[in-house]
């Protein structure tokens, strides 16, 4: 048995035919059960890395040391110019 259903992704309708055995394919609809929200933790962990590495490059450049590399290198490049 196939039945036609209106599918919309993205503000763009279109149309699907599946059979009854087969669903939609599996890109289209929504996850249920013990995977629902998988993508949306996933990204909040890797947003959370992010952040915290952006803060230790900030801290490490900050450092006296770092500063005092980046000013030498700076000037070196100046001085041969």
């Amino acid at each position: 048995m196939e039945r036609d259903t209106m599918v919309r992704t993205n503000g763009m309708s279109r149309m699907n035919r599946a059979s009854g055995t087969g669903g939609t394919g599996g890109a289209d609809r929504a996850v249920d059960g013990p995977e629902a929200g998988m993508a949306t933790a996933e990204y909040a962990v890797a947003t959370i890395g992010a952040v915290g590495l952006a803060g230790l490059l900030i801290a490490i450049l900050k450092s006296d040391m770092v500063r005092g590399l980046l000013e030498g290198i700076i000037t070196s490049a100046l001085s041969v110019v």
